[in-house]
């Protein structure tokens, strides 16, 4: 009996370049800068946080191109005027309404009312008031604002305005001022870490890298300027402040101020881990082949907790505007014509110009969004700053 021939069909062979195997990436081949961008790329909220706050920088650094006018600009005929929000139309584009000014007959209580039969048109990139950058060069090209090219005058001579947010009791923008002020809070708080890095990291490195009686001291003294309640401290410290002195040396007292109240927390946590490391192996060799103790310090321990540092330094940088808030709102801090967050919150003393216009309180929501901004970052950070903790 003869069997049934078998035939064998070749295997087909796959067309195009094989696929390219998946690298899978080892933790443990990352350094630790990597890990902690690794990690705190995945914290969404801190993520999002720090986007928003190099946004803000940014627009408070151009605030002249992205305000609609300048700081200093009013219209007295608008004073207490309404948000106005910009709308759209296939027929108009971005526009919004005008408004008057009424008076009741009875009350002769101030009101504004809409009229949507003059239309104000809106624009990006629009010239208006001519601002200066940091006294390098003018321009009046503005981001967002009135569209004059296409503004119609009225019979009525009605003035084309647009206040995003509000005007104040001057006629002055509001959304504009929270930009210009937004450049003075935020710059205090950098310039017053910077302040208060310095004076954080050498006290701090040299209580816990000498120890013995200069480290008690230096604890003793941080004690006792953290026990005094801060509010008392800066009413006294701003009273001090003659009240002739410009904006600009009021400025840098400010910042002064708030830096010598605020290095005490790096200083402990610098301390904490000098003394952890300062007995380690690197720490020890250095020491025996002679390098001084300012190398060591600086150069060998410190780098070895930088973002603990920066986690530090993240969540003072909110207590500072804060603080700096506080005391220009008091009338103890910035004074006019400087323009700050603090400065423009003086508007809202009287509680019934605040129940009467509540626009009036729209730089809380910017002193509010940002200082959560930061505490969202620094709670990012300081999770992303320890990579190997488990989660």
């Amino acid at each position: 009996m003869s069997g049934a021939a078998t035939t064998t069909v070749p295997a087909a062979e796959p067309s195009g370049p094989p696929p390219s195997p998946v690298k899978a990436v080892n933790p443990g081949s990352l350094s630790q800068w990597q890990l902690i961008r690794r990690r705190f790329a995945q914290h969404r909220l801190a993520l999002a946080s720090f986007y928003f706050i190099i946004f803000i920088y940014t627009v408070a650094f151009f605030c002249g191109f992205f305000a609609t006018t300048t700081q200093d600009w009013r219209e007295l005929d608008h004073a207490f005027s309404p948000p106005q929000l910009p709308r759209f139309s296939l027929e108009h584009g971005i526009h919004t309404y005008a408004v008057s000014l009424q008076i009741d007959p009875v009350t002769r209580k101030k009101y504004y009312l809409e009229d949507s039969a003059i239309i104000v048109p809106l624009g990006f990139f629009v010239r208006g008031e001519t601002w200066s950058f940091y006294g390098l060069f003018e321009s009046d090209v503005h981001f967002f604002g009135v569209d004059n090219s296409r503004w119609q005058e009225s019979a009525e001579g009605i003035k084309p305005t647009f206040y995003f947010l509000g005007a104040d009791r001057y006629g002055r923008d509001i959304y504009s001022r929270i930009i210009y002020g937004a450049r003075v809070s935020l710059s205090i708080g950098l310039v017053g870490i910077s302040i208060a890095f310095l004076l954080g990291i050498a006290i701090g490195g040299i209580s816990g890298y000498i120890g013995g009686k200069t480290d008690t001291f230096i604890q003793r003294l941080i004690e006792i300027i953290s026990s005094f309640p801060e509010l008392p401290l800066w009413l006294a410290m701003a009273a001090v402040m003659p009240p002739t002195w410009s904006p600009l040396q009021v400025y840098f007292a400010m910042t002064i101020i708030l830096s010598l109240l605020h290095w005490t927390g790096l200083a402990r946590v610098v301390r904490g881990k000098i003394l952890s490391l300062r007995e380690e192996d690197y720490a020890v060799a250095a020491r025996l082949l002679g390098a001084s103790h300012g190398r060591i310090l600086f150069r060998h321990l410190v780098p070895g907790f930088t973002s603990h540092i920066i986690v530090a330094l993240t969540m003072t940088i909110p207590a500072m505007i804060l603080g700096e808030t506080s005391l220009s709102f008091l009338g103890l801090g910035l004074r006019p014509p400087v323009v700050s967050w603090g400065v423009m919150l003086q508007d809202c003393l009287n509680l019934q110009v605040v129940a009467s216009y509540p626009w009036l309180l729209m730089p809380t929501l910017a002193i509010v969004g940002t200082v959560l901004a930061f505490n969202f970052l620094g709670d990012g950070l300081r999770d992303a700053a320890d990579p190997y903790a488990s989660r």
